[in-house]
C-alpha cells in the first residue's frame, strides 16, 4: 500500500543489478613480477576472504592452474581490502583508498592510469602492494543481469528516479550506470553506510524504496520507506524488508509498484461507490421523503419502490445493499487482470 507513494528507488548493484558472481578479467603486474606470480600471491592472500571479489580472484587463479600457498595473519577491512602474509611477503589487496591509508601510492608505478581505464570499462580494479611497495593490480567484472536495463526502463516509465548504490569506485559505478540508464550513482559506499545514504535521500524530501539482497543491505532496507528484498538473497534481508520478490528478477520491483498503484486506485474507487450507495439510499430507506410524499402523492410508477408514503421497499433496500457489495467485490476482482509486465 505504501509503495505507490515512492518517488525514488535505490538499487544495490551487486546481486541485484548484477549476477553477484564476478569473474577475473585482468592482471597487470609491475616490473620484476610476472602476471602469474602476482596472481598467485594475490589469490593465496584472498583464500581466507568470503567476499565475492576475492572468490573470483581465487577461482581465476585456479582456472590458470596456478599454485596457491597458505596465507597467514589474514585480516579483512570492510569496504577497503585485505592484508595477509604469503610465503614471507606482506600482501595488501584493495581499493586505492585502502592502499593510500597503508602508505602505498598506486600511481608511483603507473598503476593509476590502467586502473582508471579498467574502471571506465565497468570493471573493478584492486591494487596490490607487496612488502609495502606497489606491485600491480587485478580486475574483476560482475556481469550485469540481462533484465536489469528493462527493469530500470520500467521504473522510469512509472515516474521514479532510479539510484544505484555500490561500494565500487566511482568510475566503475558510473560506467555501469550509463549502460543501464540509471539517473544517479552513490559510489564507494561502505557496507555500514548504506542506511545513512538512504536516510540522506529521505532528508531531501524523497520517499525512498530500497532494493537489495545481501546481509549488509538489511539496515538500509529497514531504513527505507519501503524495503524490497530479492527472494534469492540472504534471509536477513528478507526479514528486514517490507516486500520480498519471490524470484531474483529485478523487474519484479516495477511489477510490485505498479500493482500497488492499481490496488490503491481500486480501493479509492470502491470507497467512492460504497459511499455513493449509502449516501443516496440510506436516507430514503430511513424516510427522508416521507414529509413530502405522505399524502399519497407518489406517482404510480414509483409505488413499487417507495410504497404509498415514501419509504424504500425493504426488499429493494436489501437488494441495493447486496448490489453495493457485489459492485465493490467485482471491481476488486478486476485486479486479477492488471498487466504488471
Amino acid at each position: 500500500e505504501g509503495a505507490h507513494k515512492l518517488g525514488t528507488i535505490v538499487l544495490d548493484k551487486t546481486g541485484t543489478l548484477t549476477k553477484g558472481k564476478p569473474e577475473l578479467t585482468d592482471v597487470v603486474a609491475s616490473d620484476g613480477l610476472s602476471e602469474d606470480e602476482l596472481l598467485s600471491l594475490v589469490a593465496s592472500a584472498e583464500r581466507g576472504s568470503e567476499h565475492p571479489l576475492g572468490e573470483a580472484i581465487v577461482e581465476g587463479a585456479r582456472q590458470r592452474g596456478l599454485p596457491l600457498a597458505e596465507a597467514e595473519k589474514f585480516a579483512a577491512v570492510a569496504g577497503g581490502g585485505i592484508r595477509a602474509r604469503v610465503n614471507g611477503h606482506s600482501v595488501l589487496v584493495g581499493n586505492s583508498r585502502f592502499l593510500s591509508e597503508a602508505g602505498v601510492g598506486e600511481d608511483s608505478l603507473g598503476l593509476e592510469r590502467p586502473g582508471e581505464e579498467l574502471a571506465s570499462a565497468g570493471r573493478t580494479p584492486m591494487y596490490v602492494a607487496i612488502d609495502g611497495s606497489p606491485a600491480g593490480l587485478v580486475a574483476v567484472a560482475d556481469t550485469v543481469r540481462e533484465e536489469s536495463r528493462e527493469a530500470v526502463e520500467r521504473l522510469h516509465a512509472l515516474g521514479l528516479n532510479v539510484v544505484m548504490m555500490t561500494g565500487d569506485n566511482r568510475r566503475t559505478a558510473e560506467a555501469i550506470a550509463r549502460e543501464l540508464g540509471i539517473d544517479r550513482v552513490l559510489a564507494e559506499v561502505l557496507p555500514g553506510d548504506k542506511a545513512a545514504e538512504v536516510k540522506r535521500l529521505q532528508a531531501e524530501g524523497k520517499r525512498v524504496g530500497m532494493v537489495g539482497d545481501g546481509i549488509n543491505d538489511a539496515p538500509a532496507l529497514a531504513q527505507a520507506d519501503v524495503g524490497i528484498a530479492i527472494g534469492t538473497g540472504a534471509d536477513v534481508a528478507m526479514e528486514a524488508a517490507d516486500l520480498t520478490l519471490i524470484s531474483g528478477d529485478v523487474r519484479g520491483v516495477a511489477r510490485a509498484i505498479k500493482l500497488s498503484k492499481a490496488t490503491v486506485r481500486n480501493i479509492k474507487q470502491n470507497l467512492f461507490w460504497a459511499f455513493a450507495y449509502n449516501v443516496a439510499l440510506i436516507p430514503v430507506a430511513a424516510g427522508v421523503l416521507y414529509p413530502f410524499l405522505a399524502g399519497g402523492t407518489i406517482p404510480e410508477i414509483l409505488r413499487p419502490v417507495l410504497g404509498e408514503y415514501g419509504f424504500l421497499n425493504p426488499v429493494l433496500a436489501a437488494a441495493a445493499m447486496a448490489l453495493s457489495s457485489v459492485t465493490v467485490l467485482s471491481n476488486a476482482l478486476r485486479l486479477r487482470r492488471v498487466k504488471t509486465g
